[in-house]
């Protein structure tokens, strides 16, 4: 999921034309039977997320009988199994939505200029319009995102800056992610394997620390201790590889599920029609890129991009493989 950085307050509405081709305004909509669902990206991302939340669920058992005892340890463990339903509970996602990612609902003047259009998306798709919450991010950027399992989210600029036919493909390929699976997998996934992330990070900062303190002491101690530490994680390798390398692998796998899924995506969106106006925004994005590389140039100065290894771990794939692929759709030259 992108992030979405939160600004102070909500602007001045200042809406964009409103240039949408609405096929479905006043007409009858024929609702899909299947509203949502769970696709090859979304099933592979679960799958990628199994280990690690194996290793969680040890984690939480270990953690829990051993300070507990095994009958409150037993319940602590099916509560925590029990949780990952909260991704499917609405108000919780609501909450989710309001305290950590700082959404909030539109006001008076963003309801009309975006339920319209969402509207015209979701008749195109054969969705019900409540099937999802629809919710505001104070933000300068042009952005959106599908969270959790009900909310989608645009961004204040995405919503006054640009055309409904734009906005339309933003909230378009939103909607796909959702219909997916993808928001909610990805979130059930990070979910259950947080423990086992706390735990690593934890183990890795200890590691960091003992070296540090014995560095002070004695190079030769200092030494033996990344020896040992080396050796033990070789010795997890041979002991548990079946557990071990898929979490090494892990993060690279994760990356190209999301890659994969944001190509499924903008699929969905051009199959809605809405391919060039999609096209429009990864160009406008394009643009915008090569305007912060030609004025950083000018002072001297150089844009950091991603190296190869920065790619292996992206979760978009680049602008230009999106349109490529969209060309197929669009008609776009390739």
């Amino acid at each position: 999921m992108p992030a979405l950085p939160p600004d102070a307050a909500p602007p001045v509405p200042a809406f964009a034309p409103d240039d949408l081709e609405y096929r479905h305004r006043g007409a009858r909509v024929h609702v899909a039977e299947h509203q949502r669902g769970a696709d090859i990206t979304a099933i592979g991302r679960l799958a990628v997320q199994a280990p690690g939340a194996l290793v969680s669920l040890a984690l939480v058992a270990t953690v829990a009988v051993g300070l507990c005892g095994t009958v409150v340890g037993t319940v602590v463990v099916l509560a925590w199994v029990a949780s990952g339903l909260l991704v499917f509970h609405r108000p919780t996602e609501l909450a989710f939505a309001r305290i950590v990612l700082k959404l909030r609902r539109p006001t008076e003047e963003e309801r009309a200029r975006l339920e319209p259009v969402w509207h015209e998306v979701t008749a195109r798709a054969g969705i019900e319009p409540g099937t999802y919450q629809l919710m505001v991010q104070n933000s300068d950027d042009l952005n959106a995102a599908a969270v959790a399992g009900h909310v989608v989210a645009v961004t204040t600029y995405s919503l006054n800056r640009i055309p409904s036919s734009n906005l339309a493909a933003v909230l378009a390929h939103e909607l796909g992610h959702h219909t997916g699976g993808h928001a909610w997998a990805g979130l059930l996934g990070y979910w259950y394997s947080l423990p086992g992330r706390i735990a690593w990070a934890v183990t890795r900062t200890l590691a960091a620390f003992a070296l540090l303190i014995t560095g002070y002491f004695s190079v030769v101690a200092t030494l033996a201790l990344g020896l040992f530490m080396a050796l033990a994680v070789f010795c997890a390798f041979v002991v548990a590889w079946y557990i071990v390398i898929p979490l090494v692998l892990a993060p690279f796998l994760l990356a190209y599920a999301g890659r994969r899924g944001e190509l499924r995506a903008d699929q969905q969106a051009a199959e809605l029609g809405f391919a060039r106006e999609l096209a429009e925004v990864l160009y406008h994005l394009e643009t915008e890129q090569a305007t912060k590389k030609a004025a950083l140039a000018a002072q001297g100065q150089k844009l950091k991009e991603p190296g190869p290894l920065g790619r292996l771990l992206s979760s978009h794939p680049s602008h230009q493989i999106r349109l490529t692929a969209l060309g197929h759709y669009a008609g776009l030259p390739r």
